[in-house]
């Protein structure tokens, strides 16, 4: 594939297409869309006394069912459940994107000069990458958290380090597949840098499918990140975090407090589903093998 034939979906396409996948994809793109505002909207919506702070403690009611004063509840911690859901939207983007973004900005460079420059390096760095990801991504999330302990910036590290060599691999691949076709030799012939022939030609043809493996990571980043904050990592304690707030509430399921679990829970879940048919959706958008038809 060249880059004049290249061609990105448009918006008037996607909207022409009737199939269920760019369906699903517009419900993706509104679940992620009230996520992100909730998120932004949390703080403002405390500040003008609508919601209560995540850290305040209500020393009655606890763990009191869902009603007027309190929509989810509160949980046994003498939390509101509702502030502590929605600022675990916030806690969830803000760790997920910084780790996403780690992750893009240093295993797709690393893939595309892997795959063009080949020899030695490309031998090294594949087998670093390979090693790395043989790994179950929660064991390796798990390991990197105990070295570089809580915080925002140290739980987007430890995700990181399992998302970089996907990318890597993403690119390499494409990188070793692109190099070869006679528009790159061309244009070696004629005399272009490698640094030319690696961002005007070889990265705008490898990078169509980083959108999609971003989407698809975030969603996963989701379920890893609970998974440290039931273990007890990632974030400190205090912090509004969904999988910290799922670890607290168990105890509560056996005396009938279900409200706790529920909806933190349902939060995340639907996180996840709305970035998956996201993900989804652009695969089928941007892979020729899928597409039903030559989108203009």
């Amino acid at each position: 594939m060249t880059l004049a034939k290249l061609r990105w979906p448009t918006l008037s396409g996607v909207l022409r297409q009737s199939n269920l996948s760019v369906r699903l994809m517009l419900l993706g793109l509104v679940i992620t869309a009230i996520y992100i505002l909730v998120a932004l909207t949390a703080p403002t919506l405390q500040s003008w006394g609508w919601l209560q702070s995540p850290t305040e403690f209500l020393s009655n009611p606890i763990h009191d069912p869902p009603s007027a004063a309190h929509w989810f509840g509160t949980n046994r911690q003498g939390y509101d459940v509702l502030t502590r859901t929605l600022f675990g939207t916030q806690a969830a983007l803000q760790v997920v994107v910084v780790a996403t973004l780690f992750s893009l900005v240093i295993g797709v460079p690393l893939g595309l000069l892997s795959g063009y420059l080949g020899g030695r390096l490309d031998r090294v760095l594949l087998f670093l990458m390979d090693t790395v990801y043989t790994l179950p991504g929660l064991l390796l999330s798990v390991t990197v958290a105990f070295v570089v302990g809580r915080g925002v910036l140290n739980a987007a590290i430890a995700l990181s380090v399992a998302y970089i060599p996907q990318y890597y691999r993403v690119v390499r691949n494409h990188t070793v597949s692109v190099k070869t076709e006679l528009f790159v030799e061309a244009a070696q012939a004629l005399g272009a840098s490698s640094w030319r022939v690696l961002t005007r030609y070889l990265f705008l043809n490898v990078i169509q499918s980083v959108p999609v493996l971003f989407t698809l990571n975030s969603a996963d980043a989701i379920l890893t990140l609970a998974g440290l904050g039931f273990l007890g990592l990632g974030l400190p304690p205090e912090t509004a975090e969904w999988g910290h707030d799922l670890r607290q509430a168990l105890d509560g399921l056996s005396i009938g407090i279900w409200w706790t679990t529920l909806f933190p829970g349902l939060a995340m879940t639907l996180m996840v589903v709305g970035l998956s048919l996201v993900g989804e959706g652009l695969n089928d958008l941007v892979n020729p093998l899928l597409r039903r038809e030559q989108w203009r």
